[in-house]
């Protein structure tokens, strides 16, 4: 595609009102010629579907926006703006109704139409959904899938990381403009990503992480993937929202059951009860998934990262004791017949050997 023609695509994309099923409608009519785009006539416009408005605005389109993206591509390799109808466009995004007209990609652009699976939950996670998140998502890269997720805090950066550690792939599909890192505390995450993975925006230049961009961001990413896994999710979480976009684009969803009392669990357990398959280990994933892929993936050997190392007699009855729900140091005085002396010693030694993580509220949790 030429310079002159990514302009016009891209002016067509900034028109008020067009949104992506009308860009979709426009580019696929059978009198659309994008080289005579902004010459066409009234008439030719208006049998487009476009109203005065939206021809006045097509006149005249905002230039510098326009300018600045495509010199932000030929600024570097790694810089790809792809349009809905480019060879490269992703084959299963888009398959969906609404997928975004323009991409904006940094990095790797071969990922797009790699195997993925989308990996998502709370940003407020517990230390044992960001251990699964990060376990998972490391046992699923080495086991050849793509790990797709939106970069916030919580859940999405634990599977990206889990992915970047195993050298495998990842996607981060963000709800501001390719050149804003949000959140900021993900900056170093950003970087690696970009390195060795993929960020990717359907949002302009500089836009901003504005409320609204993130449930259009979240239909993205599960439209690139085969199927979705919920980590950890409340039952208000924005996790469910992409969940949803899943399952209305005809895409498997997973979901991953925690504790009754857990209400970052409730989220999950929700979404099993109207049918989203239960998943227990990683492995799970693959052996559904893989028909579709066309290939048994190389599966990695999956620890069971629930599982303590020995310990004796003593420490094995205070983990027992503790159980797989939060718990507090009063509740196990209570359990164990033990003083605060004693179990805030043998807390810390199970805590300095990775069998427990402290969480917030004085609360003790199995890894």
């Amino acid at each position: 595609m030429n310079r002159d023609e990514l302009a016009y695509y891209l002016a067509l994309n900034l028109c008020p009102g067009i949104g992506p099923v009308g860009f979709r409608k426009i580019i696929e009519s059978e009198n659309f010629n994008i080289s005579r785009l902004l010459h066409s006539s009234t008439t030719e416009l208006s049998a487009l579907g476009l109203n005065s408005q939206q021809i006045a605005a097509l006149r005249n389109p905002p230039q510098k926006i326009i300018d600045d993206a495509i010199a932000w591509q030929e600024s570097s390799e790694n810089h790809h703006l792809l349009v809905l109808n480019d060879d490269n466009y992703p084959l299963l995004l888009k398959e969906i109704n609404d997928a975004p007209p323009i991409l904006y990609g940094l990095g790797n652009l071969q990922l797009l139409n790699s195997p993925q699976i989308a990996m998502i939950g709370s940003r407020n996670c517990s230390p044992g959904g960001a251990s699964t998140a990060y376990e998972f998502a490391n046992f699923l890269a080495k086991a050849g899938l793509t790990i797709t997720s939106g970069m916030a805090m919580g859940i999405d950066t634990h599977a990206h990381q889990g992915a970047l550690d195993a050298t495998g792939n990842t996607i981060a599909v963000i709800g501001t403009g390719i050149d804003r890192i949000y959140p900021s505390r993900n900056k170093k995450l950003a970087y690696q990503i970009a390195e060795q993975g993929l960020i990717i925006s359907e949002f302009p230049l500089g836009t901003a992480p504005h409320s609204e961009n993130f449930p259009k961001r979240n239909r993205v990413i599960s439209g690139l993937c085969l199927g979705t896994l919920v980590v950890e999710a409340t039952r208000k979480s924005g996790s469910l929202i992409t969940a949803h976009s899943c399952i209305e684009q005809g895409r498997e969803v997973f979901a991953i059951p925690g504790s009754i009392h857990n209400p970052q669990a409730k989220g999950c357990h929700q979404l099993i009860r109207q049918g989203a398959k239960l998943v227990e280990q990683a492995s799970d994933i693959i052996d559904d998934i893989g028909s579709l892929l066309g290939f048994i993936a190389q599966q990695p050997e999956q620890e069971n990262i629930y599982e303590p190392a020995q310990l004796d007699e003593e420490y094995q009855q205070l983990l027992e004791n503790i159980g797989y729900d939060p718990v507090t140091i009063e509740t196990l005085v209570q359990r164990c017949s033990l003083t605060i002396a004693q179990l805030s010693s043998m807390l810390l030694i199970l805590e300095l050997n990775d069998h427990i993580k402290s969480a917030p509220g004085g609360l003790y949790v199995r890894c």
